[in-house]
Formats: C-alpha cells, structure tokens, sequence
C-alpha cells in the first residue's frame, strides 16, 4: 500500500467562462500537492502530486519534480501554451464515459512537450508506481490497457470531413463542448511541439464502441513538430491523424487493441522512421482511409517497419480503404501470421491504384510459414481490377533487409526497454 503524505501546498481556483458541461468537465481547476513516499518503482524520493482538472486558462509550466495527475479531461484552450519539462511524468485517473481523463489541447492552444532522450515526458496511469527520475514502473506492462484516456491534439489544418464541412468534432467530445471541434483552413497551423514523448496504458471507453486513442491529431497543422514519440497498451489506435498536414517521425507504437497507425480524412503529410509491433490484441499495422468530402489529400509513409504477432486474432500487414490517396515506401514486415495480408477492400481504393494516386514502392516481407510467394500477401477485395498489385514487393529473410525503420534512435522508448525492439 501507499504511504501518502498530504501537504496542501496551494489551491489555485480559476472560474471559467463557459465551454466546459458540468457532467464532463469541472468549471475549476483545482490545484493541489501531496507528497507522495512512493518506493513500487524503485526511486526512494518523494516526488510531490499536482491535481489537474478543466481547463487551463493562462499559460503555465508543468515540472519535472512533481507528478502531474489528469482528474478527467484537462483542456488547454485557445491562445494558452502549457510547456512540460522534460522528465516530467503526467498520470492519467480511472474513469469512463464523462469520467475519462485525457489532456486535450483545442485549436489555438499549444502544448510545448520537448523531452530528451535521457529524460522523456511519460503519460501513463495513475495505477502506474512510476515516480520522479524514472522512465518506467515495475508493477504494469504493455498488457495493461484502458487505465485512463489519452492525448489528444486539435488545430485549425483542413481535413476532408463529409458534407464538405470545415469543422467537425473530434471523436468521443460531446457536440456542446467546443473545445473538441477540430479542422479549418490554415494548413501551417502550429499546435506546439511533441518530442520525446511516451504515452502508455490508455484508450479508456468514452462511449459505446468508442475508446480514446493514444495520441489523436484533429486538423494538426504543418508548424506543428512531432517526432520520438511512442505509444505503448492502448485500447484503440495507436496514432490516428484525421486530416491535417502535421509531418511526424520516430514514432513506436507497441501492443495497440486496434491500429498501429491509423490515417483519416485525407490526412496529408509525412510520416517517416517508424515502428508497429503488434501485440496479442492487435488489429492492422496500418490502416489508411482518404477523405470523407470532396477534397483529397495526399500522405506519404517512409521507412516504416511492421512487426506481427503470432496470437492475436486480427494482425494484418494493412488495409487500404475508402479513396485512400498516397506513397507507401520502404516498408519492412515480418512475424505476421500466414494469413495476414495487404489489402484493398473496395473499389474507390482499387481505381486510386490503377491510376497512381495510390502508390507502393519497395516493400520487403519475411514470408509467413507456408507462403511461398509475395504477391500472395496482397488482396484486392474490390471488384475493380488491379494490375500489378503486389509487385512492389519481394520477399526477405530475417536480418537481411534494405528498407523499414533505422531503430538506432529509439534506444531511449519504454518498448526498447522491455525488449520489444530486439529484431
């Protein structure tokens, strides 16, 4: 059990105006400290506790020597920037439904999250017995999933959203909350900065069918810097872009209940240098939509390693889906299961193929037991004929591959600590 030592350091109450419901999130945000002699994780120091709930109003500094706790959803809204220091580790509270904790930055808001390599910022459960000065606990692993919500990113970037609309909601925030509405015209729209950033044990419900992704990007725009980040046990996706022209790099996601990476709404920028392990409940490494309107949009994946999972009984390469438009290249995939595949599931995806709007372009798989050719992997489910599908690629032995991610630089992620980045 804790031991826990409560010393009221201060008590800060902000009343705000308005766009916060009182069944989902408080009107006040209320600020208090606890020392917290918490020896699980290995670090005999006492690390203080900050409360954190509703909104934040006027720019503020979350610090490495505190725990920062997200009592349901905390909202940085328009015009505020919360900067985080590196080291710092913020705990998401149990809950669903209006319960759930997640921090959410609304359009115009900025999170400015810079975390080293030697000291990243780590979101993860309260339950979590991490404490200051560590980068992970002892007492979960990538099986513990749902324990709180997630990161979620809104700016003014256009998407393609059906209806033709500008705006939409972001998934899982009521209509009457504003702070959840997500797209616009600015596509060098500028959310902030995540770098070295870890986010683990998430994706709590929100509704029916409906779990928070690890780190959602709604309209994020291009002056937005996204690079070295993970996502590690959630419930939902991993990362899932709808629409924007955020550029991301470096990112692991490791034992998602859904998709690795998920693309949305004619998301349309680059992805590059990064890894999907999938898990025993995993779903697609991949799964990539075009717009829902009548605009488009065009993404590019670069460098992108997948690795499989025996167990699980989902676990495809990837699916291409409804008008998807953009660049496949260099991708690597092994440990999948003999049947996995590559596939086009209708027939708008099919006739972006044919005309080059959807592309491939080197791809080595280490074949499954019991596959003996490639192009057996990829699947066209459409009635649209596809010529050549699968001929962007060839099939690999272990270790021997020229493509997928260079994992050099992601020695400092919770999944290279735990050996999931041992291939």
């Amino acid at each position: 059990m804790k031991k826990l030592t409560i010393a009221l350091l201060s008590i800060l109450t902000l009343t705000l105006s308005g766009c916060f419901k009182d069944d989902d999130t408080p009107i006040v945000i209320e600020e208090t400290t606890i020392i917290n002699n918490n020896n699980e994780g290995g670090n005999t120091e006492t690390c203080p506790t900050v409360v954190k709930a509703g909104g934040i109003a006027i720019n503020e500094t979350w610090t490495s020597d505190n725990i920062y706790i997200l009592d349901r959803k905390v909202v940085v809204q328009e015009g505020v920037t919360l900067t985080i220091e590196p080291g710092t580790i913020i705990k998401g509270r149990a809950g669903t439904g209006s319960l759930s904790s997640a921090l959410i930055v609304a359009r115009g808001g900025k999170l400015m999250a810079e975390g080293t390599a030697a000291a990243p910022i780590i979101f993860t459960a309260e339950s979590d017995n991490i404490t200051c000065g560590e980068t992970a606990g002892t007492n979960l692993n990538e099986t513990n999933v749902g324990l709180w919500g997630g990161v979620i990113i809104l700016g003014y970037a256009p998407c393609s959203l059906s209806g033709d609309v500008e705006e939409a909601q972001i998934e899982g925030i009521p209509a009457d909350d504003t702070f959840g509405l997500y797209g616009g015209t600015d596509a060098a729209d500028n959310s902030g900065v995540l770098n070295y950033v870890s986010i683990r044990h998430g994706g709590t419900l929100i509704g029916e069918g409906n779990e928070i992704n690890g780190l959602t990007l709604g309209g994020v725009g291009s002056g937005t810097q996204i690079s070295n980040v993970e996502v590690v046990a959630n419930v939902d996706d991993g990362i899932e872009f709808f629409g924007g022209t955020v550029n991301a790099s470096n990112l692991v996601v490791w034992a998602q209940g859904d998709d690795g990476l998920d693309i949305d709404q004619a998301y349309s920028g680059t992805i590059n240098n990064s890894v999907v392990i999938l898990g025993d409940n995993s779903d697609h490494g991949l799964e990539i939509d075009g717009g829902e309107g009548s605009a488009n949009g065009s993404y590019t994946l670069n460098n992108i390693t997948l690795k499989g999972n025996q167990n699980t009984s989902g676990g495809e390469y990837a699916d291409f889906r409804s008008n998807a438009m953009g660049a496949n290249n260099n991708i690597y995939a092994f440990g999948f299961k003999d049947s996995s595949d590559i596939e086009l599931d209708n027939d708008g995806v099919a006739e972006n193929y044919n005309n080059d709007l959807l592309t491939f372009s080197n791809w080595q798989i280490v074949l499954p037991s019991g596959v003996t050719d490639v192009t057996s992997l990829f699947n066209n489910t459409s009635s649209t004929a596809t010529p050549g599908f699968g001929s962007e690629a060839s099939a690999v032995t272990q270790g021997n591959q020229t493509v997928g991610a260079d994992t050099s630089g992601l020695t400092w992620t919770y999944a290279s600590i735990k050996g999931a980045l041992n291939f």
